[in-house]
């Protein structure tokens, strides 16, 4: 059975990667596509030198397809695309602004562009902008989300409805009753973010992947909708930030005491004091840290066992 995602992505799976910032270097990007998936390198934290260093490192470590996740607001995000073009990168995921400007320079160097968009609203504006696929990603996922606060279910259906091209499935996902939930609702493929954070490739801060492994349901909250809406686990800067609405602080109070270094210090550093700790509601079902490999075949145990015809895309070949 074809899947339009592996076939547009050129990947074994139609499983992606999120591209995380602070999380989604070299290591992780290739091991994810070395089994079988898209891996992404989350361009959003790197400076322009240090993503041509992931770019080269990752095409050391894999023969496979990988991307690279781009937010469209980042400051200089024309050496971004110098590096994409100058390696050859083979897909770019572009996130947080217009698809329109960047797609058709992209698309016209062969590059296979993906947008991630939070609504059937901005889904359509993709589609004409002439990306290749969709991420519609519900709120329940970790890091910067979409204000309307649409859940997955909600969301994969409604978007489906109304385009015509490929859709991934982003949000709360984790396991492999949830990849095939996605499908059955409509989803060309999955992507993964919390899971993927949660493993020893991840770049991230050891003590951000024990925080993941042990919070629990309504451990993470959506919050800072007044600056741009994110979702982050309850820890001392949560705390901050609910001593800060309780005095009705304002936009710019928020944003001042949100400053630049938060995700850094949390994420990348283990900062559990000043740090903020980005992590989807799945976190919830992660138990453990894992290699990629035990992830995916972890996950493709769970498919398997659910014998849907159409999880023949699963199959070993």
């Amino acid at each position: 059975m074809a899947n339009k995602i592996t076939e547009i992505l050129k990947t074994k799976y139609p499983v992606i990667q999120g591209g995380m910032v602070w999380n989604s270097g070299w290591r992780l990007a290739a091991a994810v596509s070395n089994s079988g998936g898209l891996g992404l390198i989350g361009s959003g934290s790197m400076y322009p030198d240090v993503l041509e260093e992931h770019v080269k490192k990752c095409q050391q470590a894999t023969d496979k397809p990988f991307g690279v996740n781009l937010p469209m607001l980042y400051p200089d995000i024309d050496k971004h695309i110098e590096t994409i073009l100058k390696y050859k990168v083979p897909v770019v995921f572009t996130s947080a602004g217009n698809p329109k400007i960047w797609t058709e320079t992209l698309k016209n160097e062969g590059i296979t562009v993906v947008h991630v968009v939070s609504s059937v609203k901005f889904a359509l504006k993709a589609q004409d902008a002439g990306v290749d696929a969709v991420v519609a990603e519900g709120f329940e996922a970790g890091g910067h989300n979409g204000r309307d606060e649409t859940t997955t279910l909600c969301l994969i259906p409604n978007v489906k409805k109304h385009v015509n091209i490929p859709l991934i499935a982003a949000g709360g996902i984790a396991t492999g009753s949830q990849i095939v939930a996605a499908m059955v609702l409509g989803a060309d493929g999955v992507q993964l973010g919390s899971r993927f954070a949660a493993t020893f490739e991840a770049s991230s801060h050891e003590t951000y992947k024990n925080i993941l492994v042990n919070a629990g349901e309504g451990d993470t909250v959506l919050t800072l909708k007044e600056l741009a809406p994110v979702r982050i686990i309850k820890t001392e800067f949560y705390h901050e930030l609910v001593n800060a609405y309780e005095n009705c602080a304002s936009k710019e109070e928020l944003a001042k005491l949100l400053g630049r270094a938060r995700p850094k210090k949390g994420m990348f550093e283990g900062d559990l004091i000043s740090g903020e700790f980005q992590a989807g509601q799945s976190s919830a079902l992660i138990d453990e840290i894992k290699t990629v490999q035990q992830v995916f075949d972890d996950l493709l145990a769970e498919i398997r066992d659910l014998k849907f015809d159409f999880m023949k895309v699963f199959t070993e070949s």
